[in-house]
């Protein structure tokens, strides 16, 4: 992507972003040197980071289709968006039941201005987009296009695919968790995927805490059972939590070894 668009729309194109080094390992194009430089040093470190985001956005796929066709939800809150590409929320959800309604939020003003321009609804549907912080969860709820968007006494889908293990600090999430789950009515589920570390062995486990020390890592990893206490109150959906490749695969898939994918997922429904 050139750097004049970055500028253009006030981003800050020498620093990488998670949004747009997800889009580069998925193989998109709105991305800049710096995101591709972190993306790379990543994937030299941890050679199957790429299939990890792979599986991610395969579970999104798959979490979406089975809340709009199996657990009747037809409106979706999707915070940290990314970049649009192939199979997004509304996507989905839409070619299940046309009159499904999503609102996307990130922090990056470069996927605003992708989402505004991409991310069209079907007629019958309608999508809205908010640039906002995961860590200022009040301020997504409090946003008038939510409320304008969604009819929050009806049950909703929340979406936190790969963004809460950017919530630095042991015990961190979960307040935002809960913030957002108390504010949606029963019979709302939430999905979330999270990187772990779970899987590696004592020395990849070593080199990642390292990294994130030294600020060459922006993910915050979190072991099972930190990511399973987020669903606390919740119906686990089977399977209950597992990693994201784990969760429902398609027949015919290939699931691969935990420690390629080191994500874990969980789908949970509000009683």
């Amino acid at each position: 992507m050139d750097d004049r668009v970055a500028g253009a729309a006030g981003i800050d194109a020498s620093v990488a972003h998670p949004a747009r080094r997800y889009n580069y390992w998925l193989g998109g194009k709105d991305n800049f040197a710096a995101d591709r430089a972190s993306g790379d040093e990543l994937q030299r470190l941890f050679p199957k980071v790429r299939l990890g985001a792979l599986a991610n956005r395969a579970l999104l796929r798959r979490a979406t289709q089975f809340l709009a066709a199996d657990a009747g939800i037809r409106q979706f809150l999707d915070i940290g968006t990314g970049l649009p590409t192939a199979d997004n929320t509304h996507e989905v959800a839409q070619r299940v039941t046309p009159e499904s309604r999503v609102v996307y939020v990130d922090n990056d003003p470069l996927v605003m201005v992708h989402a505004r321009a991409l991310l069209t609804s079907t007629p019958a549907g309608r999508t809205a987009y908010i640039q906002a912080d995961l860590n200022d969860p009040q301020s997504i709820l409090d946003d008038p296009q939510l409320r304008g968007t969604l009819d929050m006494t009806q049950p909703v889908g929340l979406m936190l695919i790969a963004v809460l293990h950017f919530i630095h600090g042991k015990g961190a999430a979960k307040p935002i968790v809960r913030t957002l789950l108390d504010a949606l009515p029963p019979g709302s589920h939430l999905v979330a995927t999270h990187a772990t570390s779970d899987f590696g062995t004592p020395e990849q486990q070593a080199l990642y805490e390292q990294l994130v020390r030294d600020g060459k890592s922006d993910v915050w990893t979190r072991p099972f059972d930190e990511f399973a206490d987020l669903f606390e109150g919740l119906e686990l959906v089977e399977p209950g939590v597992v990693p994201a490749s784990e969760w429902r695969p398609d027949e015919g898939d290939t699931v691969p070894v935990r420690s390629d994918i080191n994500l874990w997922t969980a789908v949970g429904r509000k009683p």
